[in-house]
């Protein structure tokens, strides 16, 4: 991917679960990730010697010491506990009262203070079902955190961003999912323009949350063992497996649903000149048995549009940030 512009430019995927910057090394780009998440410590000057010397981000305040970004589910796991998210289901979480706070000190460590002329363009997902005015906050007060840093900053549509990441071959047609940690994005695109936008709250977290309902495990520890070797529907499998299966079979099934019906609802569908590729991204969607499980699921649903194909992005964790940067290239 090489440059069209002289000044710096980043692409920023702000996920849920996980955050990735992609920034241009020469011809070559460049992914950062990040832990979207926290947890909340007594402080001692052990701890605080601790987190130092393992080089995990922090910050002292009182009492408390609040330890954030990459490795902190290894202290949740240790203390049997969960971590705490700065956002849900896409969008800031309004239950969470240092939302913002973290957010910010995640983003500064991530991208630094901007140079002159930097821009960054960020992700976001569609608005979750009648949640409108979340999404409109969420927007722009993430734009506002990277104004403040110096950024001159833009956003795009999450599904939108996969397809600029994954379907330049056939000018940037067909239909982008991905499958992140809070939501279910998807884009139907035209030569680079959103025909239809949709995303569903039936993901990565529901997954884990709803397998650890039925299994007594912490929502942590089933998304680790998800992590590590399961496979959907595999053999041989515990009971953490099957109830896996279960719940990822609803959010495929949910997702393909939600896509049929916003295909068969929408009046200005332009006339394909053929079958259109359907590509999936996210953490989601990279655990075996996912593409044959979803590719199934499209050939059942019979969509009003054909599909050429169903596959999975080559760096499924890094294409919405690499789709955002190529989007500050094409439009900023």
């Amino acid at each position: 991917m090489a440059s069209t512009t002289a000044q710096p430019i980043k692409g920023f995927d702000l996920g849920t679960s996980r955050i990735v910057v992609a920034s241009l090394n020469k011809d070559a780009v460049h992914y950062t990730p990040q832990l979207n998440a926290f947890i909340d410590l007594p402080y001692t000057k052990l701890t605080e010697k601790m987190l130092v010397s393992e080089g995990i981000a922090h910050r002292i305040e009182g009492q408390r010491i609040y330890a954030y970004g990459n490795r902190v589910d290894e202290f949740a796991k240790f203390l049997n506990g969960d971590t705490r998210r700065p956002m849900q289901n896409g969008v800031l979480n309004p239950s969470e009262p240092k939302n913002l706070q973290m957010i910010e000190l995640i983003i500064e460590q991530l991208c630094g203070k901007a140079g002159k002329g930097e821009k960054i363009c960020f992700s976001i997902p569609s608005a979750p079902p009648e949640r409108e005015a979340d999404l409109i906050f969420h927007e722009r007060s993430i734009g506002r955190i990277f104004e403040g840093l110096g950024y001159q900053a833009q956003s795009v549509n999450e599904g939108l961003a996969v397809v600029y990441a994954e379907l330049k071959d056939v000018n940037f047609t067909g239909i982008g999912m991905s499958f992140g940690g809070g939501m279910c994005n998807i884009c139907l695109a035209y030569l680079g323009l959103p025909v239809l936008s949709l995303a569903t709250t039936r993901a990565g977290d529901y997954i884990d949350h709803s397998a650890a309902s039925v299994t007594g495990e912490t929502p942590t520890t089933v998304r680790l063992h998800k992590e590590n070797g399961f496979t959907i529907n595999g053999r041989g499998g515990n009971g953490v497996d099957h109830a896996l299966s279960v719940y990822y079979a609803d959010v495929i099934e949910t997702a393909v649903a939600a896509l049929g019906e916003a295909v068969r609802q929408s009046k200005k569908l332009p006339k394909f000149a053929g079958p259109i590729p359907i590509v999936c991204a996210g953490g989601t969607a990279m655990v075996d048995g996912f593409l044959p499980a979803i590719a199934r699921a499209v050939a059942a649903a019979d969509l009003p549009v054909k599909i050429s194909e169903v596959t999975l992005a080559r760096e499924p964790l890094n294409t919405t940030a690499k789709g955002a940067l190529a989007s500050a290239m094409l439009n900023m």
